[in-house]
């Protein structure tokens, strides 16, 4: 099998919202845009798709589910300007800047639909991490999509 690209699919209630958040404050770009769909892009980043709860296209079981328990990881490469940035922008921190005992420095932020977005710098010298975070993101043991 060969990936050609990777995306990452979430199900909110207000697709315009969510687009807006990541467009405003994280530089991606709408690449395609229906009712209750909408394809963001960066060069540097798996897409991000936003489907509206309920849309028909979905599978049955999975219409009314919502985004809950999905983590959006942003690595960084300077933690303390991109909080600064956010909180100038007035995006609400939903988890203030804190350092875990692996070397993992990150805060949170929420977009209007209550997708929570992470964004994390690694410590230089990390057990695990080879600078960009893909080997320690996965020793955390969470369900964060790593982008």
């Amino acid at each position: 099998m060969q990936i050609i690209n990777t995306a990452i699919c979430l199900t909110v209630d207000d697709v315009p919202a969510s687009v807006s958040f990541l467009t405003s404050h994280f530089g991606f770009t709408e690449a395609m845009a229906a009712d209750g769909f909408a394809s963001l892009t960066r060069p540097d980043t798996p897409s991000v798709i936003f489907h509206r709860r309920g849309l028909e296209v979905l599978p049955e079981g999975f219409r009314d589910r919502h985004a809950d328990g999905v983590i959006l990881a942003f690595v960084v490469d300077d933690l303390h300007t991109e909080y600064e940035r956010l909180r100038a922008e007035g995006v609400a921190i939903t988890l203030e800047p804190r350092e875990e005992p692996w070397g993992e420095k990150l805060f949170m932020v929420a977009d209007p639909n209550g997708v929570s977005i992470e964004l994390v710098e690694w410590a230089t010298g990390a057990e695990g991490c080879s600078g960009d975070g893909s080997e320690g993101a996965s020793k955390g043991g969470s369900e964060e999509a790593q982008a």
